[in-house]
């Protein structure tokens, strides 16, 4: 069995509040792309352990013995929701501590796939959990995250074109939220806000990454990067996604992403690029 888990981009992100429990409850429209991990999935007998691992470009960057699917299987095992034991391999073609989500997307893709119909409330908040917060997200294409615990779908499909850059910069979630210190709040109603392709255009370039200004701190080269991203013809904004520091364009369309990418990939020649497009 073979599963795509796909990678996330916070086309906006608000940072409202922290919460009792120590995470920061946050507000986001997002959007699924078509940049995937691989995962090779296979029932294994006579054992009594899961046989995990990784390759790909980006394989070494994971903690292998504490991963995010290791969790999956331990939780869905502890509350009998599988019995046996599995061969996975991961092939990671998401960057790691970039703000892709891929290390949750392979945890969510893992989750849906054992449970189908057996999934409910209580087993999600567990591997939430154990595995993060955005867990949630992937269960949608694209959607509008209003709070940790609660996720809108969006039903009016929005084509998007991007241009992602990874500086290679691995960026700490925890150590960028404790850097947090002004609160925002982007409450939206997805039926009248989303409505028009224009309007939810324009929503999103009024918009930001309540987390962008921090990473960009650490890292002044970032905001050179975003303007060069901006600058680009056929660029209808730039930003920073999750805790970074991975940022993307979104384009008007595919031709205006390639263009991009050959002149900034000759601009700078360390960091990694890829086009995508919504799914």
């Amino acid at each position: 069995m073979v599963l795509k888990s796909y990678a996330k981009i916070n086309l906006t992100l608000s940072v409202n509040k922290r919460l009792k429990i120590g995470l920061h409850n946050i507000q986001s429209i997002y959007c699924l792309i078509d940049l995937y991990d691989k995962i090779f999935l296979k029932k294994i007998k006579n054992t009594n352990s899961d046989k995990i691992s990784f390759n790909g470009p980006f394989s070494k960057d994971v903690n292998q013995s504490n991963s995010s699917v290791g969790k999956v299987l331990s939780i869905l095992r502890k509350n009998k929701i599988i019995n046996d034991y599995y061969s996975v391999k991961i092939n990671k073609k998401i960057p790691v501590f970039a703000g892709f989500g891929g290390g949750t997307s392979n945890a969510a893709t893992l989750l849906k796939h054992l449970t189908k119909k057996k999934l409910n409330e209580s087993i999600l908040r567990k591997v939430s959990k154990g595995v993060g917060s955005d867990l949630r997200l992937f269960f949608y294409n694209q959607g509008y995250q209003k709070n940790l615990k609660s996720v809108i779908k969006i039903n009016k499909k929005l084509k998007f074109h991007f241009l992602l850059v990874f500086p290679k910069i691995k960026s700490s979630t925890k150590s960028v939220y404790l850097k947090v210190k002004n609160y925002s709040k982007f409450e939206i109603s997805v039926k009248k806000n989303l409505a028009l392709r224009s309007n939810f255009i324009n929503l999103l370039k009024n918009s930001k990454n309540d987390l962008q200004s921090i990473v960009e701190n650490r890292h002044k080269f970032l905001k050179k990067l975003l303007l060069s991203l901006s600058n680009a013809k056929g660029c209808l904004f730039s930003r920073m996604t999750g805790s970074g520091s991975a940022c993307y364009g979104v384009f008007v369309n595919k031709n205006s992403s390639l263009a991009a990418l050959k002149k900034l990939r000759r601009k700078y020649p360390k960091f990694w690029f890829s086009i995508a497009k919504t799914i």
